[in-house]
């Protein structure tokens, strides 16, 4: 009797777990790093993103280069729906030349992290991710992130270990890194560990979003720090379909996300009506939470699951 009793309590707790679980994961998202191009001030802003409807906010870090989120204005956005989680966005891959770390001596005088400009991205610059002086400029983002309110952190440029494996036209995976005498892969898996370590010094339950680079998933420790993966161009490449090798080896190395029941955050930005079906038809097949937006992240888009 004893043992029939405690079965039933425990297929009970599980159904209450799983129901906690459920509630908890999003089916909607939105992702907006120029606030100030939604509306044209801080207040409006935050009443459009309060009344989005979305789980999940993506947000930069600052509604503009002269005006920052406060806790009041993370606290007004994230009360327009139960549940909502505000993340902040932060480039952990590159350094980008508009934000407050930036120092103008770093134009003629670069310090010993910082690597050449980013050809498709202007201001941004590729970094040496895994060395300490880099790593205390990011952290104390971190910090000030934390301190604002903000749920969690969304990490770019996770996949800038690409770039180091690159040897001409071709990739050389798990490429040694001559500095750390490890993998530039393991590289960005300590960093994006340590990244994730330092969030939850502030708050044990800061979501932690790594965008793209999901060859990491691979490694045990990085899949479980991680609380959800962006991924951009799964489906489309603008108004093209991606490549289906692509995307067959993308849906394969994301098979550890969903075999952890921890969501998928697929961004797509075509414009045409049939190719934005078309994304959102995959994605949902995949069981993934889609967003169909525009690539500098203007507007709201469109998301669902």
């Amino acid at each position: 009797m004893k043992s029939s009793l405690l079965s039933i309590l425990l297929v009970q707790l599980l159904v209450i777990n799983n129901s906690i679980l459920a509630q908890s994961l999003p089916t909607s998202f939105a992702y907006v790093l120029q606030a100030d191009a939604l509306a044209k001030t801080k207040a409006e802003a935050v009443a459009k993103l309060a009344a989005c409807g979305r789980d999940w906010i993506v947000l930069d870090a600052s509604f503009s280069t002269e005006e920052p989120w406060t806790t009041a204005d993370l606290s007004a956005i994230r009360a327009g729906r139960a549940g909502r989680k505000v993340i902040a966005y932060l480039s952990i891959g590159e350094a980008e030349n508009y934000r407050a770390y930036w120092q103008s001596t770093w134009s003629t005088t670069p310090p010993a992290f910082l690597l050449g400009e980013n050809p498709e991205w202007k201001g941004n610059f590729r970094v040496k991710y895994w060395q300490a002086d880099w790593q205390k400029f990011i952290l104390a983002d971190v910090d000030k992130i934390m301190a604002a309110g903000f749920d969690g952190v969304y990490l770019d440029i996770v996949d800038g270990f690409e770039t180091f494996e690159q040897n001409g036209n071709d990739f050389i995976d798990d490429r040694l890194n001559p500095e750390t005498k490890q993998s530039y892969r393991r590289d960005m898996v300590d960093w994006v560990k340590a990244v994730a370590a330092h969030a939850r010094k502030t708050n044990p339950a800061a979501l932690v979003i790594p965008q793209n680079g999901t060859q990491l998933l691979a490694h045990a420790d990085f899949l479980s720090a991680v609380d959800a993966v962006g991924v951009e161009d799964l489906f489309t490449n603008g108004d093209k379909l991606q490549k289906a090798a692509d995307t067959k080896y993308r849906l394969e190395t994301l098979a550890p996300m969903s075999a952890a029941h921890k969501p998928v955050l697929d961004v797509e930005y075509p414009k045409r009506t049939e190719r934005q079906a078309r994304a959102r038809e995959q994605a949902a097949q995949h069981g993934f939470v889609w967003i169909v937006t525009d690539r500098q992240l203007k507007t709201l888009g469109e998301s669902g699951k």
